[in-house]
């Protein structure tokens, strides 16, 4: 039997142990002569406690970036647990990264058991072969033909939101503006992905309304396995048998997509939405005898398209309406070129009108600019990368952190960045910003595949909100923003409540 004695000094032999070994390797990139960010936890590198952080991941990243910015430095290394992190600041070699040299940098990092975890295998997470197979088929999904197609979508999504609304200012209510713009791209997504109609306004509580705010709601399960991925070798987080995400939200996707194809092969029904799009993918590969994809491979692109699709655009919509409703002569500038496009088509909003609203660009790059919702690009190394210039061998395996929110807010590049300047977007400002300055959507050959879509249905949610109706504050909402340090798309904390006037 151990007696007391001999378990505390056990327990303290193995305490000493991982201190030392955690502090061993917090010394990897003084071994490479990088220097690294000084605020450093003694265990959790440049992380914050996943539970009570208050921060965030976004912000302690951009922390980071502006203390390489302040030392002059070019890069830097930063640790999360026991995992080195590369921090390229300077846009050259950024540009590097995202591009010129993609070839050591191809994927996002985000190991997983397909088997496992079948949902998760969506364009985000692949990478190789399988990244380029998947960017290839989806690709003629998002041209301007298939865009074009989609916009009436986008404009009947518009009517119950508008009607909403106008229920709740002719009552004095304050709009609670996040809810709102989630509801109308739910239904947006929820109709050009799955073709379904959500009816989210009616239904607040609908099926994908209800998974689309418990995939955005991390509980503490989530949340934990969220820090594992980060903290942990991929190697390992991919060999791991546990479901990444709620069992409850999987069997929902697969079940929808597999149910909705049954039902159209059954009926011979055919539209013009992501569904019809793959449905043709499955009938070209067998006229083709090419292996088809499976409804698991399906499901995950439609689940991807749902995330991305209804959470960024209502997001950049929320922070673009609380910016104009403290601007009151940017709102005003937006709106006579929106009434405009309205007068130009008899009343209507076309695709067309929405694409060339020009001063409707510059507002929505400078929301994009300031908050940008993926406001972290991560990339990993995939082949040994000797760092231009410098003595730095990044080894593969290692990940990559770019702080597009501390670009995006740097004053060597945005003078003044907490100041709302659509003007930073005109033709002549851009020209003088160099590349990868403004990254919104990643660049190079990962860019979000479905940036135009995101942006379609920006323009087109804004566009009917404010031809109906003038923004304001609601009393008591606040002009600066505290974030959300447990979302890893940048929100705010808590709500956004508006008002407004019919016009």
């Amino acid at each position: 039997m151990f007696s007391l004695f001999d378990i505390v000094a056990a327990i303290s032999a193995i305490t000493f142990l991982f201190v030392l070994y955690v502090k061993w390797c917090h010394t990897y990139w003084s071994r490479w002569n990088m220097p690294t960010a000084v605020q450093i936890n003694s265990i959790l590198g440049h992380t914050e406690n996943p539970f009570t952080g208050k921060q965030g991941l976004l912000l302690r990243v951009k922390d980071c970036y502006d203390e390489f910015r302040r030392r002059e430095l070019k890069h830097g290394g930063i640790y999360f647990f026991t995992q080195p992190i590369y921090m390229p600041v300077d846009t050259e070699l950024i540009k590097n990264i995202l591009n010129k040299d993609f070839s050591h940098f191809l994927g996002h990092g985000f190991k997983f058991n397909e088997k496992i975890n079948p949902l998760l295998m969506h364009l985000f997470n692949l990478e190789g072969e399988k990244w380029r197979n998947m960017r290839v088929k989806l690709t003629p999904t998002f041209t301007s033909g298939k865009m074009k197609g989609m916009f009436k979508t986008l404009v009947d999504c518009g009517v119950p939101m508008i009607d909403h609304v106008n229920k709740l200012s002719q009552n004095g209510e304050n709009l609670d503006i996040k809810e709102i713009l989630s509801c109308y791209t739910t239904d947006i997504i929820g109709s050009c992905a799955f073709g379904l109609e959500c009816n989210s306004f009616e239904d607040p509580d609908a099926e994908f309304r209800r998974y689309g705010r418990k995939l955005l709601t991390p509980g503490l399960r989530t949340i934990a396995i969220q820090f594992l991925s980060f903290m942990v070798s991929d190697k390992i987080v991919g060999s791991l048998p546990f479901k990444r995400l709620d069992i409850e939200i999987e069997n929902f996707f697969i079940s929808a997509i597999r149910n909705i194809f049954n039902y159209r092969t059954t009926n011979n029904i055919k539209r013009g939405d992501f569904i019809q799009i793959f449905m043709e993918m499955q009938e070209k590969a067998k006229a083709n005898r090419t292996k088809p994809m499976t409804i698991e491979e399906i499901s995950a692109q439609a689940f991807v398209f749902f995330i991305a699709g209804f959470e960024t655009s209502s997001t950049t919509m929320t922070f673009c309406l609380h910016e104009l409703a403290f601007n009151q002569d940017i709102q005003e500038k937006v709106r006579e070129e929106i009434r405009e496009a309205y007068k130009k088509n008899d009343g209507h909003l076309t695709y067309d009108a929405v694409m060339e609203m020009k001063y409707m660009d510059k507002v929505i790059d400078e929301t994009l600019r300031k908050y940008p919702p993926v406001g972290l690009l991560n990339r990993v190394c995939s082949i040994d990368y000797n760092v231009p210039n410098t003595d730095v061998t990044i080894k593969a395996g290692t990940k990559v952190f770019i702080s597009s929110l501390g670009i995006h807010r740097d004053p060597k590049y945005y003078p003044d960045p907490e100041k709302f300047d659509p003007e930073r977007f005109s033709d002549e400002n851009k020209a003088k910003r160099p590349p990868c300055t403004f990254l919104p959507f990643g660049d190079g050959p990962r860019t979000c595949i479905g940036l135009r879509f995101g942006l379609m249905q920006t323009k087109t949610g804004l566009s009917m909100l404010l031809n109906n109706y003038r923004i304001f504050p609601s009393k008591g909402e606040q002009y600066n923003i505290e974030f959300n340090p447990k979302s890893f798309i940048l929100t705010k904390k808590g709500n956004v409540m508006l008002r407004a006037e019919k016009l």
